[in-house]
């Protein structure tokens, strides 16, 4: 069950710490070491200086620092999540001789053609925030979609997602603003806006609160580890759901970390890989010892390292038409010979035009599922995160390893998707077909009304 899973895990990290304590408080607890180490005992010169023990105290000294790094860094390896979050000039980008890393991203985003784009925000659900990074109490300030919106925590623990700046002179809530209650309170002025519908309850200089006081809310839910938010450009309630991941909610998987990017591309590029069937067997066969580096990957020094995929992509039918599934087959070969404990079988299910869950299931390697969210900052500008989430019977460095496999990968796409142009009318053969079908079925986010990019927009730098 999943109390029995969770009990296991915090078992495992009790006795790992205590364990590591012991490790810690024998190396530290050093004495006589010169009888211990030193059999001829000290030089005479040594005694009558006083430095008798010196030498061995350093060397405890210096072996017990050596140690408490060894086994914080094997904690870290063994039971803590793993952290990958990337800078949007830091993965994706080939530097320039004197340049600074996001100097370069920068003139790469000026000088890049973007082609003839579709709208570029699709109405559908989309992940704000993890819920980790939300205590009751808290406020976050998140760009999404273009625009500013504060994320708080209610003291009853419901999250609340509401436009940032208040309608009285323009605060932004998110910063310096306070939970009071079920209310998010200004900075400024101390006007205080309740989370489920925006109302101004209190403004504690005036005798009436105005009933037109009230900022905009955006309808949000919270599951499987994430704070969502309802996109739709004409303001349509929500039409479709996330599913639930009734693994997650029970604890029978547990968090085991997430990478963040940040890509320069238009949403519809990414998701559109799923159906890009070809671009598996070019770009992600080589291993992952290879890298991320596009010129390095093909390497010889590692070409005995290989993967191989077979894939199929199609959208479901009604009534979760806004939903498609990607069936993956991966092996690992090396020196030609096949290891089958290794193949992986993946199911990529996405929900809408933001949230895809990939689901594990192996029988010696056991089941998860990265929640893979796609979410606009800007038109041109996209933060992906991949949370895994594991059964938690199994050692952390499992997931972690599976997280970190997948980073490597996806490093490989971003650097295709920060330097390419979107062609609305590419050049395709048959065996491309399916890239037209994935084109149609995005199609349906698009309203007559979904807001196009209308200039290359320059207004962030890194």
């Amino acid at each position: 069950s999943g109390m029995e899973n969770s009990s296991l895990s915090l078992l495992f990290k009790v006795v790992g710490v205590l364990l590591l304590g012991l490790a810690a408080g024998l190396v530290l607890d050093v004495r006589g070491l010169s009888h211990t180490f030193l059999v001829t005992g000290y030089p005479e010169h040594w005694r009558k200086a006083g430095l008798a023990g010196a030498p061995a105290r350093a060397a405890a000294c210096i072996l017990a620092g050596i140690s408490l790094i060894a086994l914080g860094w094997l904690y870290r390896l063994l039971f803590a999540p793993l952290e990958l979050l990337r800078k949007p000039e830091e993965v994706g980008y080939i530097p320039e001789e004197g340049r600074t890393r996001a100097q370069t991203a920068n003139e790469v985003r000026r000088r890049r053609k973007t082609g003839d784009l579709p709208p570029v925000y699709p109405n559908g659900w989309y992940r704000v925030l993890d819920s980790h990074l939300l205590e009751k109490g808290d406020v976050r300030s998140v760009t999404v979609l273009g625009e500013q919106v504060a994320v708080f925590r209610a003291l009853d623990g419901t999250a609340h997602v509401v436009d940032a700046y208040c309608p009285h002179l323009g605060a932004n809530l998110a910063v310096g603003g306070r939970v009071v209650g079920g209310c998010i309170e200004c900075p400024f002025h101390g006007w205080q806006f309740r989370g489920e519908d925006g109302r101004c309850v209190r403004i504690p200089y005036a005798e009436k609160v105005p009933d037109f006081a009230r900022i905009r809310t955006w309808p949000s839910c919270e599951l499987n580890g994430m704070v969502l938010v309802w996109y739709h450009c004409d303001g349509v309630d929500p039409t479709w759901s996330i599913p639930e991941q009734e693994e997650i909610t029970s604890r029978a998987w547990v968090y085991r970390g997430r990478t963040e990017h940040f890509i320069n591309a238009h949403i519809e590029e990414i998701p559109e890989n799923a159906a890009d069937i070809a671009h598996l067997a070019h770009l992600h066969t080589p291993g992952i010892v290879s890298g991320v580096d596009l010129r390095y990957t093909n390497s010889k020094t590692w070409e005995f390292v290989r993967h191989d995929w077979k894939v199929q992509w199609a959208p479901e039918p009604e009534p979760s038409q806004h939903c498609s599934r990607m069936l993956v087959k991966h092996a690992l070969t090396i020196f030609g010979r096949r290891w089958p404990l290794l193949d992986l079988d993946v199911v990529a299910r996405q929900v809408g035009p933001g949230v895809v869950f990939l689901t594990f299931d192996h029988s010696f390697l056991g089941r998860g599922v990265i929640m893979h969210c796609v979410t606009p900052v800007e038109p041109l500008l996209q933060c992906v995160s991949h949370s895994i989430f594991y059964q938690s019977n199994i050692p952390p460095i499992v997931p972690k390893f599976i997280l970190r496999a997948e980073c490597i990968q996806f490093e490989r796409d971003v650097m295709i998707w920060n330097n390419k142009k979107y062609i609305s009318k590419p050049l395709l053969v048959k065996e491309d077909s399916a890239i037209q079908r994935h084109r149609r079925w995005f199609s349906q986010f698009y309203s007559e009304n979904s807001p196009r990019l209308g200039f290359q927009q320059d207004s962030l730098d890194w």
